[in-house]
């Protein structure tokens, strides 16, 4: 009688997140031509091939999976199974994608991309989410030059660590003054 009763209060857990819309349109891209640059690189990645992101440039690619994103930097193997699952694509910097020559190429490539994926982890691991914020955005500042970094949306800042767009929103306001005032 009380699995009964049980079955009766519990509830589905439903998605409000409506499939049809891609992760791009909510991450404004000013410029058409940028959006179908997007477009023509996430059909590349999802063609089953694996790319290596150009290790002798500053450059890179924000992934936008279902319920977070990834990123992938210099040396990092893109495509293939491992991001068959990808919603959408942000281009950082000069993108350049490079075709593995050799099994090892490869193999290293994977190995770096674990890497990166480690790096922003360790990010999500702090508990404040403003600290993580501010993180990640001196990060990407070590990589990529603050005018490019700047253009970033904090959407995908937001997916990289866990927090909300207005989080990221904040923390760019405030910087590091905001840490000193409040405890997020």
């Amino acid at each position: 009688m009380d699995s009964e009763k049980r079955r009766r209060y519990q509830t589905a857990m439903v998605s409000t997140y409506p499939s049809d819309i891609s992760f791009l349109d909510y991450l404004v891209m000013p410029d058409v031509t940028e959006r179908a640059y997007a477009s023509d690189l996430l059909t590349t990645l999802l063609s089953g091939k694996v790319f290596i992101v150009n290790s002798r440039r500053r450059n890179g690619l924000i992934l936008f999976k279902n319920y977070h994103a990834e990123f992938a930097g210099p040396g990092a193997a893109v495509g293939g199974d491992y991001d068959r699952n990808c919603q959408g694509v942000l281009p950082i910097g000069n993108l350049s994608l490079l075709t593995p020559e050799s099994h090892e190429e490869r193999q290293k490539a994977y190995l770096i991309r674990r890497q990166w994926i480690r790096l922003i982890k360790q990010i999500t691991e702090n508990p404040v989410p403003g600290q993580r914020v501010q993180k990640i955005l001196d990060q990407f500042e070590q990589y990529f030059p603050p005018e490019i970094v700047a253009q970033l949306p904090d959407a995908a800042f937001a997916l990289l660590v866990g927090v909300l767009p207005q989080t990221v929103g904040t923390v760019r306001r405030l910087g590091s003054d905001l840490e000193s005032r409040f405890d997020y």
